[in-house]
């Protein structure tokens, strides 16, 4: 009883992120752990670079940093 509740939906957010993470692309906007919102303008294997509101200014993540995808018309629906 304790696997269903505990490790079965730790296990369908862990395949959910990832497959949010595969699924990234240029132009989506994304929300990373430290709460920093911007668009994606280059992304590699491991890093990607966002584009940071109001003086569009340019920093480079990890692709592991990010938590979702911001609200908009690239993301899925989910508010």
């Amino acid at each position: 009883i304790f696997y269903f509740l505990l490790f079965l939906p730790m296990q369908r957010q862990k395949k959910q992120t990832a497959k949010m993470l595969a699924e990234l692309q240029n132009g989506d906007s994304v929300v990373t752990t430290g709460g920093v919102v911007g668009t994606i303008v280059a992304i590699d294997d491991e890093t990607l670079v966002l584009r940071v509101k109001p003086d569009n200014l340019k920093l480079q993540f990890a692709r592991s940093a990010v938590t979702s995808k911001a609200g908009g018309p690239s993301a899925d629906g989910k508010k």
